[in-house]
C-alpha cells in the first residue's frame, strides 16, 4: 500500500478502508478507521481555526467548521511543519461558493496567513533613526534597503485591516465602507507581531525596496503609481516600524 493511498482514504470518507490495514482484533477494522479517518480531520480543522481565528468569527464556526473540512479533504497538509498548513487556504475561500458574497474575505484570510508567517520568521536586528541619520541626506536616495525577513505586504481591493481588527480584538465593531481599499503591513521587528494599514503608495515603495530598488527609485515608483503619495511618510514608516535590517550602496551599473 503506498502512502499516497493511505492519506487519500484518510481524508477521504467515501473510499473505502485500505485492503491493507489490519488489526489483531478484525480483520478490516472499519471502525477503528473510521475514528482515526475523524481525529485526523478534526486535527487539521482545529489548526486551521487556531490560525485563522479572525475568520471564524466573520463567518461564525458552523460555517468555518464546513469550510475548513472540504480545505482538508481538497489539499492535505504537504509539510510535516503544520504551522504552514493552511498557507493556501486564502485561493481555496477566494474560489468556495458559499463565500461568494464576501469577496473581501479572501484578503481577510491571506492577511492572517501572512501574520502566522511573520510569527515563525527569522530573527534580525532592526536598524534605527541613528542608522539612517549616519548615511547622510546626499547619500540616502542611493541605498538599497535590506527588508525584515517578517516583513509582508498584502495588497487588496477591500478594507482588509478593517475588517481584521474588528474581528481580533484590535478595533471595535462599527461601520465599515467596503469601497474602500486598503493594503497591509505585516512585520515582527521585536517579539510581537504588528499590522499596520499602509498609506497610499507605500505598498509600491516597500515593493520596490524588496526588488532591490534604491531608495530614491522605490520613491519615484510610488509617486507614479500614486500621485498623492508622501515621501516623508513612508520614509518614516520604513525607519519607525523597524522594517529595514540593512542598508547597503546600489552596485555601480556595468559598463
Amino acid at each position: 500500500m503506498s502512502s499516497a493511498s493511505f492519506a487519500a482514504a484518510l481524508l477521504d470518507p467515501d473510499r473505502p478502508l485500505p485492503a491493507e490495514v489490519t488489526s489483531h482484533t478484525a480483520r478490516h477494522p472499519e471502525k477503528r478507521f473510521a475514528v482515526y479517518r475523524n481525529n485526523v480531520t478534526v486535527s487539521l480543522i482545529e489548526a486551521l481555526r487556531t490560525r485563522f481565528p479572525a475568520t471564524e468569527r466573520i463567518v461564525g464556526e458552523a460555517f468555518f467548521a464546513a469550510m475548513a473540512r472540504d480545505f482538508v479533504r481538497a489539499r492535505p497538509p504537504r509539510s510535516p511543519l503544520l504551522m504552514r498548513h493552511g498557507d493556501d487556504f486564502p485561493a481555496f475561500v477566494r474560489a468556495f461558493p458559499p463565500a461568494a458574497e464576501m469577496p473581501w474575505l479572501a484578503d481577510v484570510v491571506r492577511l492572517e496567513a501572512a501574520r502566522t508567517r511573520a510569527y515563525h520568521a527569522a530573527d534580525a536586528a532592526p536598524l534605527g533613526l541613528a542608522d539612517f541619520a549616519a548615511i547622510g541626506p546626499d547619500r540616502l536616495g542611493t541605498m538599497q534597503v535590506k527588508l525584515h525577513p517578517s516583513a509582508e505586504i498584502v495588497r487588496a481591493k477591500s478594507p482588509v485591516v478593517t475588517i481584521w481588527a474588528m474581528n481580533s480584538g484590535e478595533a471595535p465593531l462599527g461601520p465599515v465602507d467596503f469601497d474602500t481599499v486598503e493594503d497591509a503591513l505585516v512585520v515582527r521587528p521585536h517579539l510581537t507581531v504588528v499590522v499596520l494599514r499602509l498609506p497610499p503608495g507605500a505598498a509600491g515603495f516597500l515593493g520596490a525596496l524588496r526588488e532591490n530598488a534604491t531608495i530614491a527609485s522605490a520613491l519615484g515608483a510610488a509617486l507614479a503609481e500614486v500621485e498623492t503619495f508622501d515621501a516623508t511618510t513612508a520614509l518614516a514608516l520604513l525607519i519607525g516600524s523597524g522594517l529595514a535590517t540593512a542598508l547597503t550602496p546600489a552596485p555601480e551599473p556595468l559598463s
